[in-house]
């Protein structure tokens, strides 16, 4: 079994049940409200928006975000962001992408602390709040198409209205202001009322599909209120919410192509494990867990991610996978290990992350890619074997090539990673679940406010430093527990207090927690040793690995801005980039090198002595890994892509002499090869 599966397979962590206890009691775990009874009580609190900030090179990845697309989509896509669009009042768009785009830009606002993206938040948050009509329905209400010769969408379909409400959750976070609570009490009271004969499938699939989204937020404000109707309409919504439970148990979707939308099963992933908060069948834990085993057997890619283009595909390399399903399966990901406090999905968080939401995005956030491939040795207007194909866009980096879906939603990815960054914890203290650099202010102990900076370049670095400081220049130190994720791929790792070993139970995907009185001024360094090893995918390629990266073959990279035909341009948006290689790519590694005995030698790392402010590119990569490869000449292209080839039958290829090639991280990567013949 392989590093990968090792660690998203693994076990979780107990998770402490409450005792019963009268419906809509409080239940106040620390500084921070936990779920109420009867719920499950979590180990782990998110934090309001805004306690985190991103610091290093996560803060220029945010202010890239600010500077691009993000900051300016109501310009760069004005015909569907801008005043007409429905959820502004206005004659445009009444559906999903409006909202899609405040779901991202409101929490980079307020991490940024940016008043004027805030500002351009504000009109979306206050019609929103005014739209909503005395029976306790909002959002538009009247029919209207998008976009000429694209799909009509019921404007009183339920999706649309759950990406709204996860914006309303996180103003909320952000402001306290109490007027959503009373929206969304009246809008879910209206959905209760209404579900029965209106339910979440009745208009499109999406929403049946992505019921979890709606399930949570449910969820939430009974935190707040402990109004016992909410207990009610999460069973209703959990009812008529696609049956993600049996589709993970005891159905083949997983190992039958085109079965599912390859977005859905990203935003249902969470849904078994969002309602064990109310029913706490372990079925629902044990559904995601193997469908997390059947995914890497079946459909799934190295980055964690799985063929779907937009339909589930077996996982061969040249599979397309959806920008969306990225920045959904991270979201799922971050209920999923807020709830269940199992750090092994922090690690397939950061594996997602840092591998595939990089590499689908421009530097400048000017443009994305739709559809990503592990083995991408050209960037085209070839046609490939997608199952959905938008003509031959779907790979060229554009505004709105491919599908503008991923144009409005690619937003929430980094924003919501840096807010799950940090938790607060059952036991007054702190938790460090997923690193980059960044700092947080919390509440531990009894209610003591802690600064924290996180400095570090991880992933690229292997060392983490924690600086302790009090807010309150009077409080020289407290007593209260620091949570340490420990990832399942790191063997040794050490922990140092100020320079000085420390005692404390490092397990692999287990938490250490380090309990102490911390002082002003104190230093806790995490030493996170990453090891190469090779894990086997698809017709039993190879791949690299290096703690959380996945490691690539470096291409030469050629960028070059083209302009659409005038038909085209009015879908896909007046320019793309193609992006092709004058280097070779057709390499295969030695069996003999991959042995676990072997690996050490086989392969040398070479680290940059500073990590670049953004480290994303062929050019700033900060760590690469040399080893030897033979070429496989009778590898080629076809239409587009490296062609097919059956990795396990080799014997008698033509193959030219051995020579060194360099790999780096795949994130880093626009061309590459990740999943590698052996020979």
């Amino acid at each position: 079994m392989n590093i990968l599966a090792k660690a998203f397979i693994a076990s979780f962590a107990s998770i402490a049940i409450a005792s019963a206890a009268p419906v809509g009691e409080v239940s106040v775990s620390g500084n921070y409200q936990n779920n109420r009874q009867p719920l499950l009580q979590k180990t782990y609190i998110e934090l309001p928006l805004g306690a985190i900030k991103a610091e290093g090179w996560m803060q220029e990845q945010l202010v890239r975000m600010k500077n691009g697309m993000t900051g300016h989509l109501d310009k760069v896509y004005e015909k569907v962001m801008g005043s007409r669009n429905g959820w502004l009042g206005g004659d445009g768009d009444v559906w999903e992408r409006g909202p899609y785009w405040i779901d991202g830009l409101l929490p980079l606002a307020y991490i940024l602390n940016d008043q004027a993206l805030i500002e351009k938040t504000k009109p979306w948050v206050e019609w929103t709040l005014a739209s909503q009509k005395p029976d306790g329905y909002f959002g538009p209400d009247t029919d209207r198409s998008y976009e000429p010769g694209l799909q009509r969408d019921n404007a009183r379909d339920w999706w649309p209205k759950m990406v709204m409400l996860k914006v309303m959750q996180q103003y909320y976070t952000a402001t306290n202001d109490t007027r959503v609570i009373d929206f969304m009490t009246k809008y879910f009271k209206y959905q209760l009322a209404e579900l029965p004969v209106n339910p979440l499938g009745k208009w499109t699939f999406w929403g049946e599909q992505r019921g979890g989204d709606n399930l949570m937020i449910v969820y939430w404000l009974y935190n707040i209120t402990g109004d016992k109707f909410l207990l009610d309409l999460g069973e209703l919504i959990h009812k008529q919410t696609f049956n993600w439970t049996d589709i993970f148990l005891n159905q083949d979707h997983l190992s039958r192509q085109h079965s599912l939308h390859c977005v859905n099963l990203a935003q249902g992933f969470k849904e078994p494990i969002v309602y064990y908060q109310q029913n706490k069948d372990p079925k629902q834990i044990q559904a995601t867990k193997k469908a997390v085993h059947d995914i890497h057997n079946t459909i799934g890619l190295p980055t964690g991610l799985w063929g779907g283009d937009e339909l589930l595909r077996f996982g061969k390399p040249t599979a397309g996978s959806e920008l969306c399903t990225a920045v959904e399966m991270m979201y799922s990901l971050e209920e999923m290990l807020e709830i269940t406090g199992d750090v092994q999905w922090a690690d397939y968080l950061e594996r997602v992350t840092y591998n595939a939401l990089p590499t689908q995005v421009t530097d400048d956030y000017s443009a994305r890619q739709y559809y990503q491939q592990t083995n991408q040795v050209a960037v085209t207007r070839d046609w490939r074997e997608f199952s959905t194909p938008h003509e031959d866009t779907d790979i060229l980096f554009g505004e709105l090539t491919g599908y503008p879906c991923c144009t409005s939603n690619l937003h929430q990815g980094w924003p919501k990673f840096v807010q799950n960054l940090w938790y607060a914890t059952a036991d007054n203290g702190i938790a460090a679940l997923v690193y980059a650099p960044s700092q947080v202010s919390a509440k531990v102990a009894n209610g003591i406010q802690v600064n924290i900076k996180e400095e570090t370049a991880y992933p690229f670095e292997e060392t983490i430093r924690f600086h302790v400081s009090f807010a309150d220049k009077k409080v020289k130190q407290a007593f209260f527990p620091f949570h340490i994720r420990i990832p399942g791929w790191c063997k040794e790792p050490v922990i140092k207090l100020n320079g000085e070993v420390i005692s404390a139970d490092t397990y692999p995907g287990a938490v250490a927690r380090v309990n102490r009185e911390w002082k002003n001024g104190d230093v806790l360094s995490v030493e996170l040793p990453m090891e190469v090893a090779v894990s086997r995918w698809y017709d039993n390629s190879a791949v690299v690995e290096r703690g959380p990266l996945l490691y690539a073959l470096k291409m030469n990279e050629k960028w070059e801005k083209k302009s659409f035909e005038e038909k085209a341009a009015g879908i896909y948006g007046k320019w793309y980039y193609e992006v092709t290689s004058d280097t070779p790519w057709n390499y295969a590694l030695s069996g003999r090198s991959l042995s676990a005995d072997r690996i050490k030698d086989a392969f040398s790392v070479e680290k940059s002595s500073t990590v670049p402010a953004y480290p994303w590119n062929v050019e700033n990569a900060p760590v690469r890994i040399k080893t030897k490869a033979k070429r496989l000449n009778g590898w080629t292209l076809v239409r587009g892509s490296a062609g097919p080839i059956a990795y396990f039958t080799q014997q008698g290829l033509d193959f030219s002499d051995e020579e060194t090639i360099e790999l780096i991280p795949y994130g880093c990567t626009t061309l590459r090869i990740t999943e590698f013949p052996v020979r």
